[in-house]
C-alpha cells in the first residue's frame, strides 16, 4: 500500500451489468477502490475495459447495479449531483482529445474559466505549474500539432489535472507511444499520484505498465462476461487464478 492509501473506499463498483439493448458486454462486477489507488482495468480486445470507463464518468448507464464514490450512489444522484461530482475527475482520452485550434495553455484555460473563479493572472500562474508537473515548462504557446505524441499525452494530462481532481482515469494512455515515452508517461503517473494524493484508474492492455503501476487490477473475462479476478498483477502473475489471466498476463512469454 502507498503512502497516499488511507483504507477508505473511493469508489464502488457494486453489481454492475453493461449492456448495449439485449446484448450483455458485463456482469456481476464488483470491487472497491481505495483513496490514493493505482487500480487498472485489464482485458483482451472487447471485453469492455473503455465500456466500464465510460460507466464511471457518467457517459453510460448501467442496466443494472450501481456505482458509488465516497459511500454515494453516482448512479442514483441527481444531474446536479452528478455535475458536482463529475467536476472532481480528471480524463485523459486515448488521443489526449486537445483542441487542435487551441494551444496547450488555452486548452487548460477553457475548464478554469468555465469552472473556476481565478482571476486571469491566476489562471496563467496555475496553467504554468500545471504545464511544468508534466514536463511541458515553456510550452504554452504551442499548438498540438506541434509537438510529438507523447507531449500531446502529457498536455492532455494537465488539462485533465487542471480542476486539481480527486480522481484521475485514464484510457489507454499508451495507446500510440513508443516503448521508452510509454514508460515516462507510466512514471509520471505514479508521481503526480503520489504528490497530488489522485486515486487513479487507468484502462490498459500494455503489460509492463500493468506490472509497473497497479497496486491492484481487474480482468474483464470477455468469454465468461464477467470479471474472474481483482487483486495485484504480480500477485496473479506468481499464482494465477485461472487459465485466461494467466494466458493474458504471460502473453509476451509466447502462451498466448
Amino acid at each position: 500500500m502507498n503512502a497516499n492509501q488511507n483504507g477508505n473506499v473511493h469508489i464502488e463498483v457494486r453489481g454492475l451489468e453493461m449492456a448495449y439493448g439485449d446484448f450483455v458486454v458485463m456482469r456481476d462486477l464488483n470491487f472497491k477502490v481505495l483513496h490514493g489507488e493505482v487500480v487498472v482495468i485489464m482485458g483482451g480486445s472487447g471485453c469492455g475495459k473503455s465500456t466500464l470507463l465510460r460507466h464511471l464518468i457518467g457517459l453510460r448507464s448501467p442496466s443494472k447495479g450501481d456505482i458509488l464514490y465516497d459511500n454515494e450512489s453516482f448512479v442514483q444522484s441527481s444531474e446536479e449531483e452528478k455535475l458536482r461530482k463529475l467536476r472532481s475527475f480528471g480524463v485523459l482520452y486515448q488521443g489526449g482529445a486537445l483542441w487542435s485550434s487551441m494551444t496547450l495553455a488555452e486548452n487548460i484555460i477553457l475548464p478554469l474559466e468555465e469552472y473556476t473563479n481565478l482571476t486571469p493572472s491566476e489562471i496563467s500562474d496555475v496553467v504554468s505549474y500545471k504545464l511544468s508537473l508534466v514536463g511541458l515548462a515553456g510550452f504554452e504557446g504551442f499548438y498540438p500539432s506541434e509537438i510529438s505524441g507523447g507531449m500531446r499525452k502529457r498536455a492532455g494530462l494537465a488539462r485533465a489535472m487542471a480542476l486539481d481532481p480527486e480522481i484521475l482515469y485514464f484510457d489507454e494512455p499508451s495507446a500510440g507511444l513508443d516503448p521508452i515515452s510509454s514508460s515516462r508517461l507510466d512514471d509520471l503517473i505514479l508521481q503526480l499520484r503520489d504528490s497530488l494524493g489522485s486515486t487513479v484508474v487507468v484502462v490498459t492492455h500494455e503489460l509492463q505498465s500493468i506490472f509497473d503501476i497497479a497496486d491492484k487490477a481487474v480482468f474483464l473475462d470477455v468469454e465468461k462476461r464477467t470479471m474472474t479476478a481483482y487483486g495485484n498483477p504480480n500477485d496473479m502473475l506468481r499464482d494465477p487464478p485461472n487459465d485466461n489471466v494467466r494466458r493474458f498476463l504471460t502473453r509476451d512469454s509466447g502462451t498466448d
